[in-house]
């Protein structure tokens, strides 16, 4: 069990530095949403399954969806 969460949390901290490099908008909103879905499993670990299903469906689902309309509208790319 703690190396499940170990593993995880490795592969939420690499998913958030990479958010913070990537130049490409949407890749980072996608590895933001992954931060999120982790962040959900995680509470899930720690017997918390409301508030795994609402970062679940409001962090991951619904901010993302807010996140790549709102990129499919402007640009791409951060200048």
């Amino acid at each position: 069990m703690i190396i499940i969460v170990t593993l995880l949390v490795v592969v939420m901290l690499a998913a958030a530095v990479a958010a913070l490099l990537f130049k490409d908008l949407l890749s980072a909103v996608l590895a933001a949403c992954l931060v999120s879905l982790i962040a959900s499993i995680l509470f899930l670990f720690l017997q918390a399954p409301d508030v795994a299903m609402a970062e679940a469906s409001i962090g991951a689902a619904l901010v993302t969806a807010i996140f790549v309309i709102a990129i499919k509208r402007t640009g791409k790319r951060e200048e």
